[in-house]
């Protein structure tokens, strides 16, 4: 019988519009369009407008990807230009 992949819930915080964070913010869409089209939720946080919320998940650098569902919170620094690592990060182990 197959395995029903769990419905991944993710949070990319930015700074504005820096280059870095339109490019993190493309990237997410491209690679949950691409691999987790159905079963995704990404939220994309300004940092900048909800500092409190970003100190409450411990982020000190942007761009930053956390996948907060399924357990364990799992976080990927960077543009998230490299898709390979991405997908490992976000994998379901």
């Amino acid at each position: 019988m197959a395995r029903v992949k769990a419905k991944l819930l993710l949070r990319l915080y930015v700074a504005g519009s820096a280059p870095n964070s339109l490019r993190a913010i493309a990237n997410a869409q491209a690679i949950c369009q691409e691999h987790f089209a159905s079963r995704h939720e990404l939220e994309i946080v300004d940092l900048l407008a909800h500092p409190q919320q970003a100190l409450a998940d411990g982020i000190i650098v942007t761009p930053t990807l956390l996948r907060l569902l399924p357990s364990p919170v799992q976080r990927v620094i960077g543009n998230l230009s490299d898709t390979k690592q991405v997908l490992l990060a976000l994998a379901d182990k």
